[in-house]
């Protein structure tokens, strides 16, 4: 059996927050914690959310990348695309495909290349799915 989902996150690591699309609504950030509303009131399912702390957790690692590199996004948005399925161990993220657009005044493609794959490495989420097969596509606007 396989469940895919995925999530869109809009912000960057300057505001300190941001939004987080999913299919059963939206799924506010601030600070680090997930605040919950949703129009029709259906919550949201597990690999929702795995989706939307991947996304946010790359977009603040992007983020903090930029800024070592004095660079300042201006906008930042990423997808998180996974795919869960069971296997003999139980639910089990097997794929990931990011995609990020960003806004970033004075950043050359290749140092935007550089900060996209450091914070795909340095990212927490990418970390802990290790053993999912995590693609990237990074494309400064």
């Amino acid at each position: 059996m396989q469940r895919k989902a995925s999530a869109i996150w809009q912000g960057t690591l300057k505001e300190g927050k941001g939004t987080i699309s999913t299919e059963s609504g939206v799924l506010k950030d601030t600070a680090y914690s997930f605040h919950t509303r949703f129009e029709d009131g259906k919550g949201t399912n597990p690999e929702e959310l795995i989706a939307a702390a991947h996304a946010g957790c790359f977009t603040m690692a992007l983020s903090g990348q930029l800024t070592k590199a004095n660079l300042t996004p201006e906008s930042l948005e990423t997808t998180a695309e996974l795919t869960l399925e069971m296997l003999q161990t139980g639910p089990t993220v097997t794929k990931i495909h990011l995609t990020t657009r960003a806004k970033v005044p004075g950043a050359s493609k290749e140092a935007f290349a550089t900060a996209a794959n450091e914070a795909k490495v340095n990212c927490p989420i990418s970390r802990l799915l290790k053993a999912a097969e995590i693609t990237l596509d990074a494309q400064l606007a």
